[in-house]
């Protein structure tokens, strides 16, 4: 399901997206390379400038493994409260709190977790969160064939699932840059952004359809194989990347952490567009969390058809991720980010029309409209954060404010949860998407409406 702000809800799983010369060298080291630099001058990644994307192949690997680890966690999204809701007969409150868990992580360890990255080499991070993922997920059917899954399970596996993707994803954010040269980000970014886009729709779909076939706890080993596909393409990259010097890493964590946070408490662009996608992820996890519910008991649907029907609701993005740079182009970067809002906001009001029979298709074209306004924004602004942050602040940056954009999930998640059990998941589902036809005037707060480009200067620190 879609996320703004992430690049990556989705939290999406969900994710982002000028050119910038490289930024001035780290004031903490003299010999910091520039933003995207290697050793001996080399493009990032091997790069040749002006080569198409499809032809580099450490791109093409971090591609693939993208695709892979977003459909399967697209499955995850589906199969587990399916698990919850059809095998042990959970509650609407303990299938949200599984959405909550799955992102508390961020609240408890995503500002340390920021740091942590800017430490490491990103690659090896990354490889273990997906071999970690793969061994969580396996863990459901293994449980479930022995007899002893429990709830209690899900959301451990939730819990520990999330806490390997705070370290993926703030990785993940910081790898890019290394393996294309800056030019070469935003094209980069829209083919993730399209291929994790493409996700929404096949995941859900895919989940549904196993977990009719063959069971919703079967449906999880989708999402093992892809963790483990995943791995397997980032441990045949070949990039040199650059670990910070030593000098750096010898500095408080506290001092690295506070340095992250001031970069977007006192840059007027990072800051309002990080409280837009905290608003914003509000109102999406609230409706979001209780979507399988709603359509299982309120609707009576069979477990095929909701897969479908959150397919259906995810096809907006990939149109939005394929044009979300010709947007860029066409009005320019800042006023495509309000174009993406008001897709964001006021169509989601469609969704709690739904009822059985033709009234389905409000939730399937508010949904699209929705995740196309989230891809969208999440296509430009990543694109804008990664060539706009100084490399050796941009996992910290990303984190600070991923904090606020996902720390709202689960609150958001237990607060839906809470308002179905007073008055039902269709009224609550209402009051969710009627907080996030709101968050579009939060742009209007902040310096995107005297613009029509974002900044493509580096953030001088």
């Amino acid at each position: 399901m879609s996320r703004a702000g992430t690049e990556a809800s989705h939290p999406v799983r969900p994710a982002a997206r000028g050119g910038a010369a490289s930024s001035p060298p780290d004031p903490s080291a003299a010999t910091h390379a520039p933003r995207g630099a290697v050793p001996g001058g080399a493009v990032p990644g091997g790069a040749v400038p002006g080569r198409g994307l499809r032809h580099e192949r450490n791109f093409r690997l971090l591609w693939i493994g993208h695709a892979a680890s977003s459909v399967g966690s697209n499955v995850t999204v589906v199969a587990l409260p399916l698990v919850a809701v059809a095998v042990l007969d959970a509650t609407p409150f303990a299938v949200t709190v599984l959405t909550a868990a799955a992102w508390l992580p961020w609240l408890l360890v995503g500002l340390p977790a920021g740091a942590w990255v800017d430490r490491l080499p990103r690659r090896p991070v990354m490889i273990a969160c997906d071999l970690v993922s793969a061994a969580l997920f396996l863990s459901v059917p293994v449980a479930a064939v022995l007899g002893v899954l429990t709830i209690g399970q899900l959301l451990a596996v939730a819990l520990g699932a999330g806490l390997a993707k705070v370290f993926f994803e703030t990785a993940d954010q910081a790898y890019l840059p290394v393996v294309l040269p800056p030019e070469q980000v935003p094209g980069g970014n829209a083919r993730l952004q399209a291929t994790r886009t493409a996700s929404y729709l096949l995941g859900p779909g895919i989940a549904g359809l196993a977990a009719q076939a063959v069971g919703a706890v079967a449906a999880l080993l989708l999402d093992v194989v892809s963790f483990l596909l995943s791995a397997l393409c980032l441990s045949r990259i070949r990039v040199d990347e650059r670990r910070p010097v030593r000098a750096r890493e010898r500095r408080s964590l506290r001092r690295e952490i506070a340095e992250g946070v001031r970069v977007v408490v006192g840059d007027p662009y990072l800051r309002v567009l990080t409280v837009f996608g905290a608003a914003s992820n509000f109102g999406l996890t609230g409706y979001q969390a209780l979507m399988v519910v709603f359509l299982v008991r309120d609707v009576h649907l069979a477990p095929g058809l909701v897969g479908l029907l959150l397919a259906a609701m995810s096809a907006g993005g990939i149109v939005g991720a394929v044009l979300a740079t010709a947007v860029g182009r066409w009005c320019g970067t800042a006023r495509a980010l309000l174009v993406a809002a008001a897709f964001t906001g006021p169509p989601a009001l469609l969704i709690p029309l739904a009822a059985p029979g033709w009234r389905l298709v409000c939730l399937a074209l508010g949904g699209a409209l929705v995740s196309f306004g989230v891809a969208v924004g999440n296509v430009v602004k990543g694109s804008f954060r990664q060539t706009y942050t100084p490399q050796h602040l941009l996992g910290r940056v990303t984190v600070s404010m991923q904090l606020l954009n996902y720390g709202t999930i689960p609150v958001a998640a237990l607060a839906s949860g809470v308002l179905a059990g007073i008055l039902g998941a269709g009224p609550a589902i209402a009051a969710m998407t009627g907080w996030l036809a709101l968050t579009p005037l939060i742009l209007l707060a902040g310096p995107l409406r005297h613009r029509r480009d974002l900044p493509v200067a580096p953030l001088t620190v």
